[in-house]
C-alpha cells in the first residue's frame, strides 16, 4: 500500500475519534502527494492539493523540504499548477516561516531571474527565522553589490518584519470561564497521564479540563462570537506545578487564534487568569504564545475596623469578593490605559504588569519567538550596512540602584548578561538577555521542543551552550507501544541536533532513565550558571536554574540565550539545631510553613528566588531543598555554599559526568570532557582564592527575609493535599503542612512510595538500614501497604551496590526490574511488598505507573495534585500525602500513619539526612 493510502486509512481512523487528519511531516508522503498533483489524471490531485496547500508542518520537517522545493519549482517556471499560481506560492512560502523554505526564497531572491527576486525580497522582509547560513549568504551577496540583498538587509536594519504588523487593538473583549476553584495545576490543562498525545496538538487537546468543560467554552463562544474566553483559577494561582506549553497550546486551541490558515491546530493569543495571578513559568510559556496572563486580585482579605485581618475559626484568612468573575461575566481588558474593567467600562484593576512594553511587542509579534529572532536578525543587518542599529523595540527595563550591593541571582544576571548598557550594574526588575551555560530536555515534553525547534527551522545546538541533555525518565517505568513510537524518534533527532542524549539511536550505550534533574544537577559545574530545563523542577543547588515550557527549551537550544526581568529574592537563612530524629526533608516542609506562618499567610516565595543560605550541605542533599522550591511557588533557587561543599559538590560531579563517558556518551564535540575540564578549573579558582563560592553583597536588599527556626521542628512534617477541605480552593496546594502527630497514628495508607527526584542515596541507605531494624526486631519484614522504590538514577544504584545495600533490598523485594525486558505495561493492582522499580519519575509523573484509584499514598515525591499519582474512585478522593523516607517507610510496614513514638523508636541509629547551619554567613567581600 502506497504512504498516501496508508495516510487515508489514518484519516478513517481519527474520524472516528473526532479529529482531523494528522498534520504531515512526513517528506516521503509529501514527495507522494507532489507526484500526484503533477499528475491530472490521478484520482487523489485533488486531496493531494488540500493536503500540500493546508496540512504540510513547516520548518525543518522533512515535508518542509519537498514542499519548499516544489513551489520554487512553480515560481521559475519549471511546474505549472493550475492552483497554485507563482504568486499563490509565495504566499506558501511566506507562512513556512524559516528553513527549507528560506533557502528556497534566497535562491529566488539572489538567482538571476530580476522580477522574481523582487518578489522574493519582498517575502524575505517579512521573514525572521533567519540563522548563521542564512545570513551568511545575504552578507555575502550584499558585499557582491546585490540591490536585493541590500534592499533586504535595510528592510531588516529598520525591523519592518515587526513595524508592519497591525499594532495590538486598544481593547480585548472577554468573556469568562472558571476553569476551576484553587490553585489550577497544569494537569488540569494537560495531564500527565496523556503526555504521549501532547505533538499530536488536535488529538492532545481533547484532554483539557473535561469534555464537559470543552463544551461550556463552545457554548460561550457562540454566545459571545466576537469576545475571547478567558480561563480563570477563582481563588488561586492559574498554571502551578510545570510549565506545560502542552496546556497553553491546549488553551490557545480551544480559544485562541489560529496562526496561520495554511498551518493546521497552531493557535496562540490565549487569555488566562488567576486570583492569585499566574504561575511565573507558566506566565513564560504565555508570553511564547502571545498571550495575555491576568492577575485578578478580585478576593481581598476581609478586615475589621482597625484594618487587621478577620480569621475564621480555624486561623485561616476570611476573602471578600472584590468583584465577581463568576462563569459568562463581560469584561473589557482596556490595552490602551492597561486597566481591566467591567461590561460598561468602570475600572476594577490595574493590569499594567501584564502590558508591559515587552509584552505588548510579544502580543504585536504574534509570540515571543519572533521577537527574540527579530532583534537578532535586526542587530546582524546593522552591523553588515555599517550602521547604528536603528531603536524599535522597547528598550530593556534596566534598573540600577546606586550604593546597593547585589543580591546571588543579581550577580549570575549581571555576569552572564548580553545587550545591556557598558558598566551598567542591574538590580532586580531589569528586563535581561542572559546567555544559558545548560540546556535540559525531557522525554514528555521533548518532543514538543522537537517540533518547536523544526518550526523555528534550528538544525543544531547554539555553540554558547556549554551542554544540552535529552532526558528518558518520564517515560521510564513502561517501555509500551507509546514510548516505543516515540522515544527512539526523539532521541535520534536530539542526538543528531548535538543534545547528549539519554538513549543513543544507535544502541550504542545502555539505556539511562535517570531523572532530568538529577543529571542537570551533576552538569551544572559553576556556581555561577544559568540552567534552562523542560519542567517545573529545573533546580539545581549550583548556579539558577529556571524551568520552562518546551517552546523556551527550544530557543535556548537554539539560540543560546533566554530572557526574562531579574527576579526579586527572599532570604532564607537557618538557626537552632536539627533533633536527632529529623530528617532534611522535615526541614524543607517546616520552612514553607514558616514562612506562612510569618508573612501571615501570604506565599512571599511566589515568583521570586530563593537565595537559602545552607552551605553544609553537598549538591545531592541541599537539591532536595532546591527542588521543593517548585511547590513554594518560587521562581528558582540559588544555594550560597561554603568553599569546601562546593568543592565536594564539583568533585562528585565529575565522578558522575565521567561514568557517563564512560558508557559512551560523549559525543563529537567532546561535551561531557569540557564539563570536567570547566569542573575542574572552578575547583581551581576556589581551591586558590581567585575566585570564591558565589555569594550575595553584604549590602544587598532582599524582598523579605527568613530565619528557619530548627528548634521548632520536633516532629515529621508532611504534606497533606487536604482533599476534604470545605473550601475548595485550599484543597491540592502544597501549603497544608502538618505534624505526624495530626493524624494519630490511624491515618490507613495504601501505598508507600520512595522515589522521584526528591530523594538521593542517603534516603535508600536510611531504607535498607530500616528494613534490617525491623527484620531483627520483628524476626520478618512483612509490608501491611506496597512500597514502590525508584532510584532517581543508575549511579545511585551502581553505589548501593557497590556499599552493599543493594542486596539488603533485593532481599526484602518481591519485584525487581529487569532492563533488558522492561515492562510493557503499567501496573494497575499491587501487592503488600516492595517494588525494586527502574530508575526514573515512576508515580511522580503519573503518565505511566499510578497508584490504585481511591488509595492514600505516602509519598518522597514533590506531587499530590488531585489525579497526578492516584486518581478519584467512588468510595474516596485519591489523596498523596508527601513526607520523608523514613515516614514512607513505616507507614508503608504498618499500613498507616505511625505515631511519634513509633517512628523515634524506627529511626533510633539511622543516619538520617542532616544539616546545620553555617557558622558563619557567606556574603562577599
Amino acid at each position: 500500500m502506497s504512504l498516501y493510502l496508508e495516510y487515508l486509512q489514518e484519516i478513517e481512523e481519527r474520524k472516528t475519534e473526532g479529529l482531523h487528519p494528522k498534520p504531515i511531516d512526513s517528506g516521503e508522503l509529501t514527495s507522494e502527494i507532489i507526484a500526484q498533483i503533477k499528475d491530472p489524471a490521478n484520482e487523489h490531485r485533488e486531496g493531494s492539493l488540500n493536503f500540500l496547500i493546508y496540512n504540510t508542518l513547516p520548518g525543518t520537517t522533512p515535508a518542509a523540504g519537498e514542499k519548499a522545493r516544489f513551489l520554487e519549482e512553480i515560481i521559475l517556471g519549471n511546474e505549472t499548477v493550475a492552483e497554485i499560481t507563482p504568486t499563490f506560492a509565495f504566499e506558501l512560502l511566506s507562512h513556512m516561516k524559516g528553513g527549507a523554505s528560506m533557502k528556497s526564497l534566497l535562491n529566488l531572491a539572489l538567482g538571476e531571474n530580476e522580477e522574481v527576486a523582487k518578489q522574493s525580497g519582498e517575502v524575505l522582509k517579512t521573514q525572521f527565522f533567519l540563522y548563521d547560513a542564512d545570513m551568511e549568504r545575504l552578507e555575502s551577496a550584499f558585499k557582491s553589490g546585490n540591490a536585493i540583498a541590500k534592499d533586504i538587509l535595510e528592510s531588516y536594519a529598520a525591523a519592518e518584519f515587526f513595524t508592519k504588523l497591525p499594532e495590538v487593538p486598544a481593547e480585548v473583549k472577554v468573556v469568562t470561564f472558571i476553569a476551576g476553584e484553587g490553585d489550577i495545576s497544569t494537569d488540569l490543562l494537560s495531564p500527565g497521564n496523556q503526555a504521549h498525545s501532547r505533538s499530536d496538538r488536535e488529538l492532545h487537546g481533547k484532554c483539557l479540563i473535561s469534555p464537559e468543560a470543552q463544551e461550556a467554552i463552545q457554548a460561550l463562544q457562540k454566545i459571545h462570537p466576537d469576545k475571547s474566553v478567558m480561563l480563570i483559577a477563582e481563588k488561586g494561582t492559574m498554571g502551578v506545578g510545570s510549565s506545560r506549553m502542552s496546556g497553553v497550546n491546549n488553551v490557545a486551541l480551544w480559544t485562541g487564534k489560529q496562526a496561520s490558515k495554511y498551518v493546521p491546530f497552531v493557535n496562540y493569543a490565549p487569555i488566562v487568569a488567576g486570583t492569585n495571578g499566574i504561575s511565573p513559568i507558566f506566565l513564560t510559556t504565555v508570553d511564547v504564545t502571545g498571550g495575555i496572563g491576568l492577575d485578578l486580585q478580585n478576593w481581598v482579605r476581609k478586615t475589621d475596623a482597625e484594618g487587621k485581618t478577620v480569621k475564621d475559626e480555624n486561623g485561616d484568612t476570611i476573602l471578600e469578593q472584590a468583584y465577581s468573575v463568576e462563569t459568562g461575566t463581560v469584561l473589557t481588558i482596556n490595552i490602551k490605559d492597561k486597566k481591566l474593567c467591567d461590561a460598561e467600562g468602570k475600572e476594577l484593576i490595574d493590569i499594567s504588569k501584564a502590558l508591559t512594553p515587552q509584552k505588548m511587542e510579544f502580543m504585536k509579534a504574534g509570540g515571543s519567538y519572533a521577537v527574540v529572532f527579530g532583534k537578532k536578525l535586526q542587530t546582524f543587518a546593522a552591523k553588515t550596512l555599517g550602521i547604528e542599529t536603528p531603536l524599535v523595540f522597547s528598550p530593556s527595563k534596566e534598573v540600577t540602584k546606586e550604593g546597593q550591593g547585589l543580591t546571588a541571582v543579581e550577580k549570575i544576571f549581571n555576569r552572564n548578561a548580553v545587550g545591556t548598557t557598558p558598566g551598567a550594574v542591574l538590580h532586580a526588575g531589569s528586563d535581561v538577555r542572559v546567555e544559558v551555560n545548560i540546556v535540559g530536555s525531557q522525554d514528555t515534553t521533548g518532543l514538543m521542543t522537537m517540533q518547536e525547534l523544526e518550526a523555528m527551522a534550528a538544525t543544531v545546538i547554539s555553540p554558547i551552550v556549554d551542554a544540552g541533555y535529552q532526558s528518558g525518565c518520564h517515560t521510564a517505568s513502561v517501555w509500551d507501544k507509546k514510548a516505543q513510537a516515540n522515544i527512539p524518534k526523539l532521541m535520534a533527532f536530539m542526538n543528531s541536533f548535538g543534545m547528549i542524549t539519554a538513549r543513543d539511536p544507535g544502541h550504542g550505550y545502555h539505556a539511562m532513565t535517570d531523572v532530568i534533574h538529577k543529571v542537570l544537577n551533576d552538569l551544572t559545574v559553576d556556581d555561577w550558571d544559568i540552567t534552562i530545563g523542560g519542567d517545573s523542577h529545573t533546580r539545581m543547588s549550583k548556579g539558577v536554574a529556571f524551568g520552562a515550557d518546551s517552546g523556551t527549551v527550544a530557543l535556548a537550544l537554539a539560540t543560546g540565550e533566554a530572557s526574562m526581568p531579574i527576579p526579586e529574592s527572599v532570604k532564607v537563612t537557618f538557626k537552632g539545631q536539627m533533633a536527632e530524629h529529623m530528617d532534611f526533608r522535615d526541614v524543607v516542609h517546616a520552612t514553607q510553613l514558616q514562612m506562612l506562618q510569618k508573612f501571615g499567610g501570604d506565599n512571599v516565595f511566589q515568583g521570586r528566588i530563593i537565595e537559602v543560605h545552607i552551605g553544609t550541605l553537598q549538591a545531592d542533599k541541599a537539591f532536595t531543598f532546591t527542588d521543593w522550591t517548585a511547590e513554594m511557588k518560587a521562581k528558582a533557587s540559588i544555594c550560597i555554599s561554603e568553599p569546601e561543599t562546593l568543592i565536594e559538590s564539583l568533585e562528585i560531579a565529575k565522578s558522575r559526568i565521567q561514568v557517563m563517558i564512560d558508557k559512551g556518551m560523549d559525543n563529537e564535540p567532546k561535551v561531557l570532557q569540557g564539563l570536567i575540564d570547566k569542573a575542574n578549573k572552578r575547583i581551581a579558582e576556589v581551591r586558590s582564592g581567585e575566585k570564591p563560592p558565589l555569594a550575595p553583597d553584604s549590602t544587598a536588599k532582599y524582598y523579605a527575609e527568613l530565619v528557619v527556626d530548627l528548634d521548632e521542628i520536633v516532629e515529621p512534617m508532611i504534606a497533606d493535599p487536604d482533599v476534604n477541605n470545605e473550601d475548595v480552593s485550599k484543597r491540592y496546594t502544597h501549603d497544608a503542612i502538618r505534624t505526624l502527630s495530626y493524624y494519630g497514628g490511624s491515618k490507613k495508607v495504601d501505598l508507600g512510595f520512595v522515589g522521584s527526584c526528591m530523594v538521593h542515596i542517603g534516603d535508600f541507605k536510611i531504607l535498607s538500614k530500616m528494613l534490617k531494624n525491623v527484620e531483627e526486631k520483628e524476626g520478618e519484614v512483612k509490608f501491611h501497604a506496597p512500597l514502590v522504590v525508584a532510584a532517581p538514577t543508575y549511579n545511585i544504584i551502581d553505589e548501593l551496590k557497590a556499599d552493599g545495600d543493594w542486596d539488603i533490598l533485593q532481599k526484602y523485594s518481591g519485584f525487581e526490574f529487569n532492563d533488558d525486558a522492561p515492562k510493557p505495561n503499567a501496573r494497575t493492582e499491587y501487592e503488600n511488598m516492595m517494588y525494586l522499580e527502574r530508575p526514573g519519575c515512576n508515580l511522580c509523573m503519573g503518565n505511566q505507573e499510578k497508584a490504585a484509584k481511591g488509595d492514600t499514598v505516602m509519598a518522597t515525591s514533590t506531587r499530590l495534585f488531585q489525579g497526578r499519582v492516584v486518581e478519584d474512585s467512588d468510595r474516596k478522593k485519591g489523596e498523596s500525602l508527601l513526607s520523608s523516607t523514613p515516614v514512607v517507610v513505616l507507614s508503608s510496614i504498618l499500613g498507616r500513619t505511625p505515631d511519634l513514638a513509633e517512628y523515634k523508636t524506627a529511626v533510633q541509629g539511622i543516619d538520617l539526612t542532616k544539616f546545620a547551619p553555617p557558622i558563619k554567613e557567606m556574603v562577599a567581600n
